[in-house]
């Protein structure tokens, strides 16, 4: 069970170190990456960031090319010029929370893991109520690029919330370096990185909210410290963050546990023991088997209005 720490200034830790084995879900796993082909093939709504050109690019856009990884069964996607949203409304039969959430998948900002943290991510969170806008930003190697484009995207999404009956709050949910891409789009907001398109760019760009899973190159500042171009104050949204001590990115999550704590920002940090990195949310991985259920108990909480 984990250790509970509450502070004063509304962190809240959770410390767990007690000891897991791993298994292995073959079956489960060609089900899965099953299911991602099979999501494609139902025609989710497509939404395309940039009408026009792709702001600092020149090379002309085309759709991105799903490469998958059976080693991991991982659909990898690379050379992504044409940034899109892909709309997941919450599955029939379940109640409509009216909350939208834009999902970063990771990938190094070199490929993004489509299924494994986007597509699958969605589906999981439309099961609960939850519009889920599964973010294509561009990679390789276009970290401003990305920044652009998960702007644009909550602009988007806020300007159209009437269509999607989102009268509550619209954030980010990030894994790896999306989660990364996530704390930069909760802590750069007031940063103007393109050229307005259309009237949905005079809408804010700050998340009401974001969730940073296994986050990564959030500690790039001296001795491991906090990214120095993440501006975390008083006005940054409130955070979840999860992530393992066995995980080679695992400090990330703890320095900006310890940047939000000091803006007295409310932030809630699970640090378990094991469960490594790029587990998505997959079984027979430790960590993997709990943050989900902590990531649905804190969301409804916090777009109900409670700390």
């Amino acid at each position: 069970m984990p250790i509970e720490s509450v502070g004063t200034n509304g962190i809240k830790l959770y410390f767990v170190w007690n000891k897991f084995h791993f298994m292995k879900h073959p079956l489960w796993l060609f089900c899965i990456i099953m299911s991602s082909f099979s999501s494609v093939a139902q025609q989710q709504t497509v939404i395309h960031l940039w009408p026009g050109a792709v702001p600092g690019e020149t090379a002309a856009k085309k759709a991105a090319v799903p490469t998958p990884d059976t080693s991991r069964h991982v659909i990898r996607l690379t050379d992504v010029t044409d940034p899109i949203l892909t709309v997941y409304t919450p599955k029939a039969g379940v109640p409509d929370l009216h909350t939208g959430i834009v999902v970063c998948p990771g990938g190094g900002y070199s490929i993004l893991a489509i299924n494994l943290e986007g597509d699958e991510i969605a589906q999981w969170l439309s099961g609960l109520g939850y519009t889920a806008f599964v973010l294509q930003y561009r990679v390789p190697q276009k970290e401003k690029g990305a920044l652009q484009d998960v702007q644009r995207a909550l602009r988007i999404v806020r300007s159209r919330a009437k269509e999607w009956q989102l009268n509550k709050q619209i954030g980010v949910l990030g894994f790896s370096a999306g989660g990364s891409l996530s704390a930069r789009a909760a802590t750069l907001y007031e940063q103007h990185n393109y050229t307005p398109v259309d009237d949905a760019d005079a809408l804010s760009c700050r998340p009401d909210f974001a969730l940073l899973i296994y986050p990564a190159y959030l500690d790039k500042g001296p001795q491991r410290t906090l990214t120095p171009e993440l501006t975390v104050n008083a006005q940054t949204p409130p955070m979840f963050l999860f992530a393992t001590a066995d995980d080679t990115y695992g400090n990330s999550a703890l320095v900006m546990a310890g940047a939000l704590r000091d803006a007295k920002v409310p932030v809630e940090l699970h640090f378990y023991a094991h469960g490594g990195h790029g587990y998505g949310l997959r079984p027979g991985n430790p960590a993997a088997d709990v943050w989900p259920a902590l990531a649905e108990k804190w969301l409804r909480r916090i777009t109900a209005g409670q700390p």
